[in-house]
């Protein structure tokens, strides 16, 4: 009985290398492109910034207060620039000095992988800096590569998917490596081995020292890209979609809806303010509130008609419930933004494991292909000289 169980833990452990290796093989190539695009944009606006540094000019000049023409103003350049009065702009708010950064929707878009013009304004609002549509420069074809392989909303199932089986992957390779002697040997380096035994000691050991986080890392990704399963398993609460009344009169200014999310939320630094150009639809101010860890992407709305100023509805993750509270770290524990600049730098470092996994395991089964092809061909020449 002791043997037959042997016998099937070890069938059961050449299946589990086998399904690790043709896993390894089959998506390490993507693995490894979704960790170094990752890598590059955990740093993107920075580097982005760096890239064009007329968005640059003004950063250290005092940054405007929520009470400043200047927000209004550059709403109106941009009306006048884009001729769509049913698109929808993104006001950004970042909390300093320099271009005020903006996205525009045309009406003609929708879904998270619409086309936008991104644009930036000059610190007084007067005037357009930078305009180029998403996708359109390096950083945005980086991110669109990363979340959806440049190919919209397809390319997200993919994405989230291969994520998936991603995740196997990663728990397949503890379970193929899983020492059943010493542990000590398990996890050593042999540095005098040969080449194909120091590349597989090399993959093993990155493999181990950098599983946990890769995995969340994995794992996060899968939840963002496929936000039915995050609904599937986090159950949030749904954000409220109400509307703003018939009314025909003028419009709230962004200024005024600025006012109302702050005395809705005082506590809440306004990240984003969307000023929609459908009539129905209302003003959305987005808020940090204390607690919640995004700084970027906070999970806080509040909803405002467009013409009355009325608060319509509020978002608060605070009270949102455990579904909501667990989905707000997704983001940050995903784009390593959790722990500030140390995590970031981590995430970065974390973003060439795959594919220095890849390319040791491809390089090893290479070898081992190669060396089984040598041997195999030196016994076939044995027998056909004594042949």
């Amino acid at each position: 009985m002791t043997r037959h169980r042997r016998s099937a833990a070890s069938r059961a452990r050449i299946l589990v290398r086998r399904v690790h290796l043709w896993l390894g093989l089959s998506l390490g190539l993507l693995f490894a492109v979704l960790g170094l695009t990752g890598s590059a944009l955990v740093f993107y606006t920075g580097i982005d910034a760096a890239l064009h540094p007329m968005v640059e000019a003004g950063r250290n000049d005092r940054t405007p207060d929520l009470a400043s023409p200047v927000w209004d103003r550059a709403l109106a350049v941009g009306h006048a620039r884009w001729h769509d009065p049913a698109g929808k702009w993104t006001i950004e708010v970042t909390g300093e000095g320099g271009a005020i950064p903006a996205r525009f929707y045309p009406s003609s878009g929708h879904g998270h992988h619409t086309d936008r013009v991104m644009v930036w304004f000059s610190p007084d609002g007067r005037l357009i800096v930078r305009a180029e549509p998403w996708g359109g420069y390096l950083m945005s074809w980086l991110y669109r590569l990363h979340m959806a392989l440049l190919s919209g909303d397809f390319g997200g199932q993919v994405v989230g998917w291969s994520g998936v089986a991603m995740l196997l992957l990663l728990v397949s390779g503890i379970v193929a490596w899983w020492p059943r002697g010493s542990w000590r040997k398990a996890v050593a380096f042999k540095r005098d081995a040969a080449p194909i035994r120091r590349l597989r000691d090399l993959h093993k050991l990155s493999g181990l020292w950098s599983m946990a986080l890769v995995f969340v890392l994995v794992a996060t990704g899968v939840l963002l890209a496929l936000p039915a399963v995050t609904q599937a398993l986090l159950q949030p609460t749904a954000v409220p979609a109400p509307k703003s009344s018939d009314d025909r009169g003028g419009r709230v200014s962004i200024v005024q809806a600025f006012a109302a999310a702050r005395r809705v939320l005082p506590e809440g630094r306004i990240v984003f303010a969307d000023m929609p150009g459908t009539q129905d639809a209302p003003i959305r101010v987005r808020l940090q509130v204390p607690g919640d860890p995004h700084r970027r992407f906070p999970g806080s709305y509040v909803f405002i008609d467009q013409f009355s100023g009325r608060v319509l509805a509020l978002h608060d993750v605070r009270h949102a419930g455990t579904g909501t509270a667990v989905a707000s770290w997704v983001r940050t524990l995903h784009d390593g933004t959790v722990g500030g600049l140390a995590t970031r730098i981590l995430a970065v470092v974390l973003g060439f494991v795959p594919a220095l996994l890849f390319a040791t395991s491809t390089l090893h089964w290479l070898r081992r292909t190669s060396t089984s092809r040598s041997t195999e061909s030196f016994y076939l020449g044995v027998t056909t000289e004594r042949l």
